[in-house]
């Protein structure tokens, strides 16, 4: 390719993924309002307004998951260049859990995503499971060919030609016709907003690559002269109500009038990123997917000091974003972990080494204004603390976190943390607030686990001597944050440390945040910078019910909210049932695979082990390098007297089997150990079976259960 992936291709990268969320948050507070409300209840829309409408900042939200999630594609296909869309296809079926997570859950016949997925799910693969021909042309013309669109883009900076490909494949998993050129538009804008800065330009050549008869062309046109004359926004804006309004497009949110919105907003709105959200999002209906479409592409046109131009954006999302699918360890994330994942997406495919910044830290905040989710503790124990991304220059990077405190004692501590799992936030959120957190499921896995490593650089850039303790806080008793503290490391004026420390055991309660106090025998201001902070290796855990949480009882009061909850939610569960009484783990599945897994791609060579019985059902056991629900590998018995290891990789393959006298309603002591590409299989703590897989073996992912038609329990989960 010719386009330089260098630090420059990098910054507007992250700065496309922050205009994205900046423009999502910003429109979802009133998503689907008209004009004439928004005009009436808020007024022109010039900063967030989640707190005038009591909604939570930052939520789960469609637009983001899929954008993020969809392109995972390229990962999942070795990332071939010439990717498909049946292969796009396949990755909607592996990251999505049905009625849970990333779509809208309208049903078949009105929601177009959910059409497309259900044909997927009956073997329809894509393009035709999104396709006119198979679901109409009503159905195929929604908006949600665009506002999954962005990450397709940014993989082909500078290349519109491959964006406007890329778009058309991505789009037609679920779309079609004006939908898949409204996203080629938005594909192709993208794109060259890396190479071209004059916005009428990017414009005009944006709709060439789309047919100039199809409708999407004429409205571009249309919007090119109505800019072109003495029209103001608002003017523009009736003109497009009245030529291509919702009244003119059927279903429940048409690509064609919210199309003409992106581009009235980028037409009108000056260059200017406050003016130009200001009328996205003013101007109604679907409101947080344009205005997410248009951040992107002034994000990645005017780079991260364009998203400052005005108001503060930044500070109230902390670049926190949150991506539920079937893979529960990538959910909490953050805007500069998903930017390298865009960016080292497009280095492969284009046959180039990954780029790790500070030897593939988790956390290494080395673009500018990164905070990657990192926040300051308030309260009376704690004093006034400010963290931000500070020029650092060092043998791995260029930059850093700075912790700047005022007054720090022994008694007046500064507290820097980041969550890892459900937010604390949650236990707060109550009737509509929590609807609306939980209004696209929060499926999620912890970050880290109890027996791994937190490592992290850190240096006191002051002359007097400090005290630095880490810690993590897991979810416990009463639904609170219980904390467990390392041993004191003390730096002295002016001294850079690296910190190690091996997580304790929480009791099986799944950790919620990471962090460390700072201390002083004096008083004392100062600062100290963070050069990175990692988590690293597997977990060493037995998975069951919390003793604190009480097994259901018949008739016994059970106690309000999540109580109880929280350590099922560490689980994604892709099946019909959990029991929650009864056996700590009781999962079935009426039809077909069910798994129920946790982890991470940190777990690389480990062992799991449990207990298991049958009580009926085709086969199953557990799980190992789980990457989704349609790859991961199986040790399960079968009811055909059969001891398997088996490879679900979109299809399920046979590695190897025994003969196994299996009956119902015992237990078998299962043990699976995976190092690199051997699969290990034991029974009471004896190898039984074995084997190597050859063939793009699985190398990372978590752990958990597998049933097939039926029902499989277990009372724990030991993972070494």
């Amino acid at each position: 390719m010719t386009y330089k992936l260098d630090k420059n291709y990098e910054e507007k990268v992250y700065a496309g993924v922050l205009g994205k969320i900046i423009g999502v948050f910003l429109g979802r507070p009133f998503e689907g309002w008209s004009y004439e409300r928004i005009m009436k209840e808020l007024g022109p829309i010039n900063y967030y307004v989640n707190e005038k409408l009591d909604f939570p900042l930052p939520v789960s939200d469609d637009d983001i998951t899929g954008t993020f999630t969809f392109l995972r594609a390229f990962r999942e296909c070795n990332f071939k260049k010439n990717i498909t869309a049946k292969d796009i296809g396949k990755t909607w079926l592996n990251n999505i859990i049905e009625d849970k997570t990333i779509l809208w859950w309208g049903g078949k016949g009105h929601s177009a995503e959910d059409t497309a997925f259900q044909n997927l799910k009956q073997g329809i693969d894509a393009p035709d499971s999104g396709s006119i021909k198979t679901n109409g042309k009503v159905i195929a013309e929604q908006i949600g060919a665009q506002i999954f669109i962005d990450g397709w883009a940014m993989v082909a900076p500078g290349d519109p030609e491959r964006a406007v490909h890329y778009a058309k494949l991505a789009a037609s998993v679920s779309h079609d016709g004006e939908a898949i050129y409204g996203a080629q538009v938005v594909a192709a804008l993208e794109s060259m907003a890396f190479v071209e800065s004059d916005l009428t330009k990017l414009v005009e050549q944006a709709k060439k690559f789309i047919p100039d008869n199809s409708v999407i062309f004429r409205l571009i046109s249309d919007i090119q002269e109505w800019r072109s004359g003495n029209l103001g926004w608002e003017q523009a804006r009736e003109k497009i109500a009245e030529n291509y309004g919702y009244d003119k497009y059927l279903g429940n949110c048409h690509m064609v009038p919210n199309h003409a919105l992106i581009i009235m907003a980028l037409l009108f709105g000056d260059d200017d990123f406050q003016k130009t959200m200001m009328i996205v999002n003013t101007a109604g209906w679907d409101t947080d997917c344009n205005s997410g479409n248009v951040g992107c592409i002034l994000g990645i046109k005017n780079g991260i000091e364009g998203l400052k131009s005005g108001p503060d954006y930044l500070s109230p999302i902390n670049d926190i974003l949150y991506c539920p699918s079937a893979s529960g360890g990538e959910t909490l994330t953050d805007a500069l972990t998903e930017t390298y994942k865009i960016i080292n997406t497009t280095r492969k495919i284009n046959g180039l080494e990954e780029n790790l910044p500070k030897n593939g830290a988790r956390f290494h905040f080395d673009i500018k204004d990164s905070t990657q989710g990192w926040r300051t503790r308030v309260g009376n124990n704690f004093c006034e603390t400010k963290i931000s991304n500070v020029e650092y220059k060092s043998s791995l990077g260029e930059r850093g976190l700075k912790i700047a405190y005022k007054n720090l004692s022994e008694d007046l501590t500064s507290e820097v943390y980041v969550e890892t799992f459900f937010p604390e936030v949650i236990l707060d959120l109550k009737g509509k607030k929590r609807d609306d957190f939980f209004h696209y499921d929060y499926i999620s896995c912890p970050t880290i686990f109890p027996g791994q490593k937190v490592t992290l650089e850190i240096e006191n850039i002051f002359s007097h001597e400090i005290s630095i303790t880490l810690f993590s806080k897991y979810w416990g008793e009463n639904d609170k944050l219980q904390k467990i503290s390392s041993n004191i490391f003390n730096l002295s004026g002016n001294e850079k440390k690296q910190i190690s420390w091996d997580v304790p055991d929480t009791s099986s309660n799944p950790i919620g945040q990471i962090g460390f106090n700072i201390a002083s025998k004096e008083k004392k201001d100062g600062e100290v910078v963070i050069n990175y902070v990692n988590f690293e290796g597997e977990p060493k855990q037995i998975f069951k019910r919390p003793d604190h949480v009480e097994n259901y009882q018949r008739g016994k009061e059970k106690k309000e909210g999540y109580y109880g909850e929280i350590w099922r939610n560490a689980w994604v569960q892709s099946l019909d049932k959990w029991e929650k009484r009864g056996k700590n783990f009781r999962i079935c599945q009426n039809n077909g695979r069910g798994i129920l897994f946790t982890g991470t791609d940190l777990w690389r060579n480990y062992s799991i082990a449990s207990n298991i019985m049958l009580q009926s059902s085709n086969s199953g056991g557990i799980v190992s390098r789980v990457q989704g629900v349609n790859k991961y590998y199986t040790f399960e018995i079968c009811k055909g007297n059969k001891l398997r290891i088996g490879k679900m990789n979109n299809d399920y393959q046979i590695l190897k089997e025994e003969e196994f006298g299996v009956e119902f309603f015992k237990e078998y002591n299962l043990k699976m150990t995976v190092i690199k590409n051997k699969i290990i299989g034991h029974i009471n703590d004896k190898v039984i079976i074995e084997v190597e897989d050859d063939h793009s073996p699985f190398l990372k992912g978590g752990a958990g259960l597998v049933v097939d038609n039926g029902t499989l329990v277990t009372e724990q989960i030991i993972l070494n």
